[in-house]
């Protein structure tokens, strides 16, 4: 809506106070840290940042009764701009607006008095003014320190996936560096830390949703980034609470590797290794946590499929060449042995069948494997020969 020229007493009571503008400008910035708490810490909001912005919308606003041009909004968009990057919280900011617009109306009343001109009528309109102005400004500063707030977080996400990054790729490994990770990170300097590789539903989705958050509720704090097929990060994880953690992790419906813990960050590119080799071990499952501590048989098995494949071959050749009913009974019967603890009674109890039809089954496993049972090297061999069969299947 268009203004009308304010009133010459107005005008003169404008340009009064525009005089002495540097000590009304200080003098609000004194208030501002008496009454709020973040305006007395200097570290975070520099006394001459206050004193200055203080002094540059004061004048804004008193020029706006010399005048009838419409509002500038930038200097209190500047000042809702730096509040936020000196992280000054909102209501905090917006509550100095207030107390300015206060200050602002008590000095314009004040020199108002000494001036003949100024009837109660002026003043009336002015008060109006006044607080028509409060709300423009109040919104262009809560706009303004939104807007760069989301900037601020959007730069502070990308850091810290970059840094995860460097983190997880080992580019990050002198001291000096690697502190400064951790601090912008949230990680402790020092500890024991795990990795975590998940699969996600698909590439872009998070595969687990809110983990940051949902770990940061037990005090374990992390950093993750995610990659287009997996979403990987590094927990700092005291003994005690790592089955927290497992418990956390499993209600994600989603499967997820776990490092050996590990004491120092730049063996975290090593650790990420062996967390993706638990994830492969979990291959055909739906869902599950695997660490890779639980089976590290398993997880080299993973790591080299052609290599283990070969071994299966030579190992179990003979046996994978009958036809499929034998082959099932006698490969059944052999895994069935080995969990037994080598105890042919125990396996006959385990399948349901007479002690001695378990030795004539295995007995006909060493002549196709020319192998015997009881060689503790034929025994180990063809345990990680089964296992790898289990696993490349």
């Amino acid at each position: 809506m268009p203004r009308t020229t304010p009133p010459e007493a107005i005008i003169e009571v404008a340009d009064a106070l525009l005089g002495r503008i540097d000590d009304l400008g200080l003098a609000l910035a004194h208030r501002f840290q008496r009454e709020l708490e973040s305006y007395r810490n200097a570290a975070q909001v520099p006394f001459d940042s206050i004193r200055t912005s203080c002094t540059r919308n004061l004048t804004l606003m008193i020029r706006h009764f010399t005048s009838a041009n419409p509002v500038d909004p930038e200097p209190p968009k500047e000042t809702g701009r730096l509040r936020a990057q000196q992280g000054v919280p909102l209501a905090e900011t917006l509550h100095a607006f207030r107390i300015g617009f206060e200050f602002l109306w008590s000095e314009l009343v004040s020199e108002a008095r000494g001036h003949p001109d100024v009837t109660d009528a002026m003043l009336v309109a002015v008060a109006a003014e006044v607080w028509a102005l409060s709300g423009e400004y109040a919104v262009a500063v809560a706009n303004a320190y939104r807007e760069m707030s989301s900037e601020l977080l959007l730069q502070r996400e990308h850091e810290r996936s970059v840094l995860v990054e460097a983190l997880f790729t080992g580019v990050i490994a002198d001291p000096s560096t690697l502190g400064e990770t951790t601090r912008i990170l949230g990680l402790p300097a020092t500890g024991r830390y795990l990795v975590a590789a998940a699969d996600v539903p698909a590439p872009g989705r998070e595969a687990l949703p809110g983990i940051e958050s949902g770990l940061r509720a037990l005090r374990i704090t992390s950093a993750w980034r995610l990659l287009p097929d997996q979403q990987i990060g590094v927990l700092a994880v005291p003994t005690d609470r790592e089955p927290a953690v497992l418990r956390t992790l499993r209600k994600h419906r989603t499967r997820v590797g776990i490092s050996p813990p590990y004491e120092s960050l730049p063996e975290t590119p090593q650790a990420l290794h062996f967390a993706r080799l638990a994830l492969t071990g979990l291959r055909g499952r739906a869902t599950g946590v695997a660490r890779f501590d639980d089976n590290p048989l398993a997880m080299l098995i993973a790591a080299a499929p052609v290599e283990a494949a070969r071994m299966v071959h030579v190992q179990l050749g003979p046996i994978l060449e009958l036809p499929y009913e034998e082959r099932n009974r006698l490969l059944e019967t052999l895994r069935t042995w080995y969990a037994a603890n080598g105890s042919a009674a125990e396996t006959g109890r385990r399948l349901y069948l007479h002690p001695n039809t378990v030795r004539y089954r295995l007995r006909r496993i060493e002549e196709l494997t020319a192998r015997t049972l009881t060689d503790p090297a034929a025994v180990t061999e063809l345990g990680t020969a089964l296992q790898a069969h289990s696993l490349l299947d």
